[in-house]
């Protein structure tokens, strides 16, 4: 029987491409205060049209160079501090709450997440959500070494939840990195996929897959009452 559920943030509980968006216009602002030759949708729309077409981690560095900027390395770092650090304009989706709403209470909660650390402290004050989970692990804590796919983060959560690996269940997106310690530790792994999700993509490592699949996080409730 399951009596905890450990929950990943990004592209699970809102839209992780909310936070590219608000992103991208934060990093718009301050480069239009470096020239009035374009407006802030303007610069949005190059930095996006870069983000489609350009390779990972280039995006900035096209950017500028489109808006007629020189190459210049600390003005890309300092685009990507901006990025990181500002405050994002995040929503949670209706359904996200709902469904927090209702199992808050019935069930101990855990949330664990990846990334830079300012960032996803950022993303939870946005969403304003860290009330609903007993426990939340920001792996950048434990050491960039423990972000998932390391087992760390889970048995950290677990040990601070008090909860047993068979009543846990990992609710989660992205099948490269998310499921394969829960599936070692023996929790109960189950794939969210958003309609917007930018991790869909099946992967061939050894038990990365999850053992269930939902498309909707309100059907959460009925498969969690099931196990």
């Amino acid at each position: 029987m399951i009596k905890a559920v450990i929950f990943d943030l990004d592209d699970t509980l809102f839209d992780e491409i909310d936070f590219v968006r608000s992103g991208f216009r934060a990093v718009a602002r301050h480069i239009t205060t470096l020239s009035d030759r374009y407006s802030p949708d303007d610069v949005f729309d190059f930095i996006w049209k870069c983000s489609l077409t350009g390779e990972a981690g280039t995006t900035f560095n096209l950017a500028l160079a489109e808006l007629g900027f020189s190459d210049d390395p600390s003005l890309v770092g300092r685009l990507v501090e901006v990025y990181r650090t500002h405050t994002p304009a995040l929503i949670l989706p209706p359904d996200s709450r709902s469904v927090l709403e209702e199992l808050k209470g019935r069930y101990t909660l855990g949330l664990l997440t990846d990334g830079f650390l300012p960032t996803q402290r950022l993303k939870l004050q946005a969403l304003g959500i860290e009330h609903y989970f007993d426990a939340i692990v920001y792996t950048e804590e434990l050491g960039r070494e423990h972000w998932k796919p390391s087992p760390r983060g889970f048995e950290t959560l677990l040990q601070t939840l008090g909860a047993l690996p068979e009543q846990t269940a990992c609710v989660a997106d992205n099948e490269s990195k998310d499921f394969i310690a829960p599936n070692r530790l023996g929790l109960l792994t189950i794939q969210l996929l958003r309609p917007a999700g930018l991790h869909r993509q099946p992967s061939p490592l050894p038990d990365a897959a999850p053992q269930l699949k939902i498309d909707k996080i309100d059907r959460l409730i009925a498969v969690l009452a099931q196990h």
